[in-house]
């Protein structure tokens, strides 16, 4: 199968009670069937709400594959949409975690940079809690996984669509993993120096490792 961008969502902030301290949230993202203009900081019509934790050119577009929501199905036991764990794009046919930081997809026009992951927080576990899923200790059981799925800048802005492959254009020699970063980040601390072998590394992971 080729890698592929199952589907593409998107959502705007709105408020919710339930969405920690801000109180406002867009992890709601829903199907875009039409192609969409990517920019620089991300999806035309995507936002986030809180601009502390999430967004920016490192943050730009938020990725996780049709594979590890069938998992998380099959863990949960109940269905899980697309666009769900309020991802922009829905792959298939491609291990996003075992994927490198600072490797670059060509999807449609548009050419994506691997820069982050996703930490898990209390909002999400709200929002699976909302869906009806078992949240209890989401934050922990989704960091135990270790497969966060990776955050995308945009090098080359343009029109992606639903149905586009997913080309890989170009690995870096490092060899850090998105599940790589994301164990040195959390659970797996002594990891954090691998991570400065990282051409172009995201300047706020270069800080929190500096401390």
């Amino acid at each position: 199968m080729n890698a592929s961008v199952l589907q593409i969502s998107v959502g705007l902030p709105r408020d919710e009670e339930w969405a920690g301290k801000l109180k406002r949230t867009a992890i709601d993202k829903r199907a875009v069937t039409d192609p969409v203009v990517v920019r620089r900081l991300g999806i035309v019509g995507d936002q986030v709400a809180d601009t502390v934790h999430h967004g920016g050119a490192d943050m730009a577009v938020y990725a996780f594959a049709r594979e590890d929501l069938d998992r998380w199905e099959r863990e949960l036991g109940a269905p899980i949409r697309n666009g769900a764990f309020g991802e922009n794009l829905t792959t298939v046919g491609i291990d996003v975690n075992e994927a490198l930081v600072g490797e670059r997809w060509r999807i449609g026009e548009v050419l994506l940079e691997i820069a982050k992951v996703r930490i898990p927080c209390n909002v999400f576990k709200n929002w699976m809690g909302l869906g009806g899923y078992d949240d209890t200790a989401w934050v922990r059981r989704f960091t135990a996984d270790q497969r966060p799925g990776p955050y995308l800048r945009v090098l080359e802005e343009g029109r992606m669509r639903a149905g586009d492959e997913i080309v890989v254009e170009h690995r870096p020699e490092h060899g850090v993993t998105v599940s790589h970063m994301f164990r040195a980040l959390t659970t797996e601390q002594h990891l954090a120096p691998d991570l400065l072998a990282i051409e172009g590394l995201a300047e706020s992971v270069r800080a929190r490792i500096m401390g």
